[in-house]
This record gives C-alpha cells, sequence and structure tokens, in this order.
C-alpha cells in the first residue's frame, strides 16, 4: 500500500513541489520548503507566458543556477531547455527601467512639450558604481519567480516531471551539487561582507573612472539632444526652448525656412473640416463688404466733386 501523503497535490491550480533543505551547522536536521507552480498566465499577456513556469514561494537565497540545476538535472531532463530565470526584484528592476526608457525615447521622439529636460537618464546608470559589497542577492522581500524555457515543449515536459516526481514522493535536494559554485552563507557570507567593504586603492579607483566615462558620455549625448531640439520646430511651428542659452544660436533664416516648411504641410488641411470651411467663408464675406464700402465712398467723392471749378 502506497504511503498518504498529508500534504494536497494542488492547492487552488498550483501544484505543490516539495524540496528538501539540507542540514547546516546551526541546525544539523533536514526541512522541507514547498514551492508551488504553474503555467505563467500573466494579467497582461506576454510574448514568453506560454512557455514560462510561475513559481511562488521560491527559497530566500535562490539564484539562477539554482533554478536551472533544478529544473533540469534535478527533474531527471537535460540542461539547456531554460532561457532565462526571472526572479522578483529582477522583474520589478526590469519592469520600471523598461516603461522609463519607453518614455524618454517617446519624448525625445515627438519633442512636441517644453518640458525641462530631466537629468534620471544621466545619473541612472545601471550595473556602474562602487564595487559590491556582497557577494550573493539574497531575496528577503521577494516570493515568486517565472522559469522562461526554449520553446513549449520544455516546459511542459518540466512540468510533468515535477507532476511525476510529486506522485513518487520524491524531493530533490536544494543546492545539491552547487555547494562550490554558489557563495556560501553564514558566517562565510560576512566574512566576504568585511573584506568586500574595503576594497584596495586600484579597484576603486578603476570603478570610479569607469563611472565617471560613463557618466561624461551620457552627459554629452543629452547635451547633443537639447541641441537638436533647439533646431527642430514641432508640429505647431515653435522651437522647443532648452538650456545652453545662445550658445551655438540657429540661425533666423534657417528658422524661417523650418516655419515655412511646417505651414506646407498644413496647406493641405485648411478645408479638411466643416468649421474651417465657415470661417474661411466669412472672412471673404468681411472682405467683399469691405471693398463694397471702399467703392461706395469712392463713388461718393467723385459726385460731390462733379462740377465744382477749381482755380489756381
Amino acid at each position: 500500500m502506497a504511503p498518504t501523503d498529508p500534504i494536497p497535490k494542488e492547492i487552488e491550480g498550483y501544484t505543490v513541489f516539495p524540496l528538501t533543505l539540507p542540514p547546516l551547522p546551526s541546525f544539523t536536521q533536514t526541512a522541507t520548503h514547498y514551492l508551488y507552480l504553474r503555467p505563467h498566465e500573466p494579467k497582461v499577456p506576454e510574448p514568453n507566458a506560454p512557455r514560462s513556469l510561475f513559481l511562488v514561494n521560491v527559497p530566500f537565497d535562490s539564484t539562477d543556477l539554482h533554478m536551472k540545476t533544478l529544473f533540469s538535472v534535478q527533474i531527471g531532463l537535460p540542461q539547456g531547455r531554460i532561457e532565462d530565470v526571472q526572479l522578483e526584484g529582477q522583474r520589478r528592476k526590469q519592469t520600471s527601467k523598461g516603461l522609463k526608457g519607453a518614455s524618454i525615447i517617446k519624448r525625445a521622439k515627438k519633442a512636441k512639450k517644453r518640458k525641462r529636460e530631466s537629468e534620471e537618464n544621466i545619473e541612472d546608470i545601471e550595473g556602474l558604481g562602487l564595487p559590491p559589497v556582497w557577494d550573493r542577492e539574497l531575496l528577503a522581500d521577494s516570493l515568486t519567480a517565472v522559469i522562461v524555457f526554449v520553446d513549449r515543449a520544455s516546459m511542459d515536459a518540466a512540468f510533468k516531471a515535477v507532476k511525476r516526481m510529486r506522485k513518487e514522493h520524491k524531493s530533490p535536494i536544494w543546492g545539491e551539487g552547487l555547494e562550490v559554485k554558489v557563495p556560501a552563507l553564514g558566517s562565510a557570507r560576512y566574512l566576504n561582507h568585511l573584506e568586500f567593504a574595503f576594497p584596495d586603492k586600484d579597484r576603486l579607483l578603476k570603478s570610479v573612472n569607469t563611472y565617471m566615462t560613463e557618466y561624461a558620455a551620457r552627459e554629452a549625448a543629452q547635451a547633443r539632444l537639447q541641441t537638436r531640439l533647439r533646431h527642430v520646430p514641432d508640429n505647431e511651428g515653435f522651437i522647443t526652448v532648452t538650456r545652453g542659452g545662445r550658445t551655438d544660436p540657429l540661425k533666423q533664416e534657417v528658422a524661417q525656412a523650418a516655419v515655412s516648411k511646417q505651414k506646407e504641410k498644413k496647406k493641405g488641411l485648411d478645408n479638411f473640416y466643416r468649421f474651417q470651411v465657415r470661417e474661411k467663408r466669412k472672412i471673404q464675406a468681411k472682405e467683399l463688404m469691405k471693398r463694397f464700402e471702399e467703392d461706395k465712398e469712392k463713388v461718393r467723392k467723385m459726385r460731390d466733386s462733379r462740377g465744382v471749378l477749381q482755380l489756381d
């Protein structure tokens, strides 16, 4: 008779996947950690969702290597089927960065609203700065992850393998075989932190030089963008006011030519709407009335001057 398992195999559509946590010097007994997973179904459709798995309650010391090993070697599948591992903290950073980059590109392309340019794209230099003081990142406030496979078949195979292991009451050991590949936790982590907190002079100088070089390049690129915006009129024919004062001023004839070119584009839309036709007819009627009054005044003056003898 097969042993009964008090833990359900599924909870609210999530498959329960038990993991065995190895013993530690401070706690010599094994423990069980429960991972919950299902096919990824985000509220906002994503192109990689059909070949992804969504994980909940991932261990706090999870890394890309942990996840790739767990969903390949430890469940009995070959390696190389996982394309990307997106932990919750990393996904949040990538999403905010993508939105910020999209807004900057949109603002630069349209160049319609005349706003003061922000310096946040210069200060936010990803991957640069002072040397890290920790040998690895822990997910203290992140409990979810997305595993992206190379294709839908690989995702289905991994999901079926997890269900099969669950049915056979098998529990893989978390981090098995990664003791040398991943920095250790415990006292070794804090000893490395103490060493990294006081880097040597050459390493610190190299990091600062790299950051300042990249900062100068970003600053020069932003200056070129502002100069270009000063020379390009928007859809209404206005020139964007940017920083820089009168350095490298735009020639008057070039500005007039740009405005004339903009007006030429609008000529085809003069009689596009009904109100434009009505306004044009009103202007023409006023012009005719003005000419009529001028002609009447000329005729009156001619009549008054008829028969009058002018003596020198």
